[in-house]
């Protein structure tokens, strides 16, 4: 994804999880059914495989992410984008909870700051910084 695009999804979803509470109550009463993933950890193919299996977010398809979405996998990049965007599309449906490698210090260690630089070469220290201040 251009890296325009990438900044403005970052702000956006920095703009929506700052108006968000630490704590999210999530309910079955509208969808019945919530689908609870945690740790993707850049494995793209996870991420398809969960939304080919249960479906994809919508206002009947609840969803709670448990962070760790970033590092050790080659995509952690693209999962990122998609979350974001399924996030600001369906607030009330998308649940993103930070996890600890949704930390700059981790990031270094494990992978992800490698990734970006590499995707983003001129603009990776920018969008690098977009996603740590997003997480």
């Amino acid at each position: 994804l251009h890296v325009r695009y990438v900044l403005n999804l970052l702000h956006e979803t920095r703009k929506h999880l700052k108006q968000l509470p630490n704590i999210n109550h999530v309910s079955t009463c509208y969808s019945e059914e919530v689908t609870v993933c945690g740790d993707l950890h850049g494995q793209l193919d996870d991420l398809f495989l969960i939304f080919y299996k249960n479906g994809l977010p919508s206002p009947s398809k609840s969803y709670v992410f448990n962070g760790d979405f970033v590092d050790r996998g080659k995509q952690s990049l693209e999962i990122l984008i998609i979350l974001f965007a399924f996030l600001l599309i369906y607030p009330k449906e998308v649940h993103l909870n930070r996890g600890n490698h949704e930390d700059h210090m981790v990031n270094l260690r494990y992978g992800f700051t490698k990734e970006v630089m590499q995707k983003y070469k001129a603009h990776g220290k920018k969008v690098l910084r977009m996603f740590q201040n997003v997480f």
